[in-house]
């Protein structure tokens, strides 16, 4: 594959992901206006945070899914950099080296707003990124992907977004996260969905692997259902009418349920992206509607 430097680079950091960055800081800055305490300097610095270590755990994974065998010439996702032959392996170390040490810095400013546990949450974060694939025994391998992929990039981004303007956790907080963290997951379960047969053949025993794919599309539709289901509670439960808005992406989510059912392969990888685009657009009708419903 004849690739330019820069677009290898381009690929390793996988920009199509970042809306699992993005819209867990946007729904949190949303929820920390409702209650009065938006604060545009530790939002900025949430949202920098955020998408250094999603840069950061890309790399990771595919620099360590190489090394241990997981990424091999049958690949049927996006060319991983590595494997390819696109960059060297200790390049690829030390730009996420370079990333994670660049989101510890921003984590600085955040501890200095928000205090400790602000310590705690990025030392997680990034212990978790790298264990992600990394280490004696990565997480994805393991079939705990799914959950850290919920707790990380949803209740953990969305919380800690909060926290570092509000200082507190207002009502709203975890329906918001949980709304988020199940739409990021779904981008997972496709991914481990579409590497099903791969990825049981190197030993890597994501939960697809563990659970097989009827269950995995079904974990799908769950997580769907759950990512609007939750903010329509609220909203019954007496929250503004904004919380609702979601809903108005629920045609591409049921469009993509269905899809998602009947796709094999390759034919995965569309889903994989339109599904990383209903959690950014799910994420800003959320974000917009806590924050001005």
């Amino acid at each position: 594959m004849n690739v330019s430097t820069a677009r290898a680079w381009w690929m390793a950091a996988r920009p199509r992901t970042l809306t699992a960055g993005i819209a867990p800081v946007a729904v949190g800055s949303a929820v920390a206006a409702s209650a009065g305490r938006f604060a545009l300097g530790p939002a900025v610095a949430a949202l920098v945070g955020a998408l250094l270590i999603q840069v950061a755990t890309n790399l990771a994974n595919d620099l360590f899914d190489a090394e241990k065998g997981a990424d091999t010439p049958d690949r049927l996702g996006p060319t991983r950099v590595v494997q390819a032959g696109l960059l060297p392996p200790a390049a690829v170390r030390a730009a996420m080296i370079g990333t994670f040490g660049f989101a510890a810095l921003v984590g600085c400013y955040l501890v200095g707003v928000g205090g400790w546990p602000v310590v705690a949450i990025g030392v997680a974060s990034i212990v978790s990124g790298i264990a992600y694939t990394g280490g004696p025994w990565p997480l994805g391998y393991h079939g705990l992907g799914d959950l850290f992929v919920f707790v990380f990039f949803g209740l953990v981004a969305v919380a800690g977004t909060v926290w570092v303007q509000a200082l507190a956790i207002p009502d709203g907080t975890w329906p918001a996260a949980v709304a988020v963290g199940a739409i990021s997951t779904a981008v997972l379960v496709v991914n481990n969905v579409r590497d099903l047969e791969t990825d049981r053949r190197a030993g890597k025993r994501t939960l697809a692997v563990r659970l097989g794919r009827r269950a995995s599309v079904a974990e799908y539709g769950i997580l769907l259902s759950v990512a609007y289901a939750v903010p329509a509670g609220v909203f019954l439960a007496g929250g503004s009418w904004g919380w609702l808005l979601p809903c108005l992406t629920l045609p591409e989510a049921a469009s993509l349920a269905r899809r998602i059912s009947r796709a094999e392969g390759r034919l995965l990888n569309p889903l994989l992206g339109r599904t990383a685009r209903l959690l950014g657009l799910h994420g800003m009708l959320l974000a917009s509607g806590i924050a001005w419903g």
